[in-house]
C-alpha cells in the first residue's frame, strides 16, 4: 500500500497513550487535545482492472505534485479497497478548497491509469 508522506507524520502510538493514561491518570482527550484537525476528503476510484499505484509512474508523479502544492501541510493516501475493485484516494490538508481540487485530480490521474 502507499503512504505518500507519511514519514513526516509519525503517529503516536495507541499503546503509548494507553499507558501514560493509566500511569499519570491524563484522559486520551487531553494528550489528543494540541493535534489539530485539518479537512479529509476521501474520493474512491472505480478500478475494472487491479493496478499498483506504487508502480504507476503516472500515479507517482501526480502525488507527488500534490504534495508540493500541499507544502507539507498535509498528506496524500493512495489504497486499493480490500473488498471492492477501488483505489481509495484520501487528501488531507489545511485549506479545505486545495484538498478537494486535489482529490478531485488524484482520482482522475488513478482513473486514467487504471484505464490505459
Amino acid at each position: 500500500m502507499h503512504s505518500a508522506g507519511m514519514d513526516r507524520f509519525k503517529l503516536f502510538p495507541l499503546a503509548q497513550a494507553r499507558r501514560l493514561c493509566i500511569c499519570e491518570t491524563n484522559q486520551l482527550a487531553e494528550l489528543a487535545a494540541p493535534m489539530s484537525k485539518y479537512p479529509q476528503i476521501l474520493e474512491n476510484v472505480r478500478v475494472a482492472k487491479k493496478i499498483d499505484v506504487n508502480a504507476s509512474t503516472a500515479i507517482q508523479g501526480a502525488v507527488k505534485q500534490a504534495e508540493l502544492r500541499l507544502n507539507g501541510a498535509g498528506r496524500v493516501v493512495l489504497r486499493p479497497s480490500g473488498t471492492e475493485p477501488v483505489i481509495r484516494v484520501m487528501v488531507e490538508g489545511r485549506e479545505e478548497a486545495l484538498v478537494r481540487t486535489l482529490a478531485k485530480e488524484l482520482a482522475a490521474s488513478v482513473a486514467a491509469a487504471a484505464a490505459a
